[in-house]
């Protein structure tokens, strides 16, 4: 069964990337299924920490940015979708190649939804299992 209320696909995915961090960590999406999202990102100096490995803010980014999309598609266009927790648990040290960031649906509720969010690497081996908590808010007018 089919989570989205938008139509949605990989390219209308990619075309809210540029000018964001998303395009900064050449995060792509790369699938979109009737229940999820991935996208992958390289693993390479600018997402690295000090000692060369990922960083796990960047595989935090990740988590978020699929976790996020995902939420406010699954959403009316009266409603919008924000980050209230993510918590990241870093199983396995990556130093370069690609991962893949895969966003699943743990509770899709009228003001609160729960994403699941595995990383992978190329060998499909888990690199990190996020959880991440959005809350769903009504649009209104802003007059700033």
């Amino acid at each position: 069964m089919k989570i989205w209320k938008k139509p949605i696909d990989v390219d209308v995915l990619n075309q809210t990337s540029p000018n964001t961090l998303i395009e900064h960590l050449n995060i792509v999406y790369s699938e979109v299924t009737d229940h999820s999202v991935s996208a992958t990102m390289p693993v390479c100096s600018f997402t690295h920490q000090p000692l060369g490995m990922l960083h796990g803010g960047a595989s935090v980014v990740l988590a978020e940015t699929l976790g996020s999309v995902a939420a406010n598609f699954c959403v009316d266009d009266d409603h919008y979708a924000v980050g209230l927790d993510i918590n990241a648990n870093h199983i396995r040290a990556m130093y370069k190649g690609e991962v893949t960031g895969t966003a699943e649906p743990v509770h899709l509720g009228v003001s609160t939804q729960v994403w699941q969010i595995n990383i992978t690497d190329e060998r499909g081996r888990l690199v990190c299992q996020s959880r991440l908590t959005v809350m769903v808010k009504k649009k209104r007018d802003r007059r700033d």
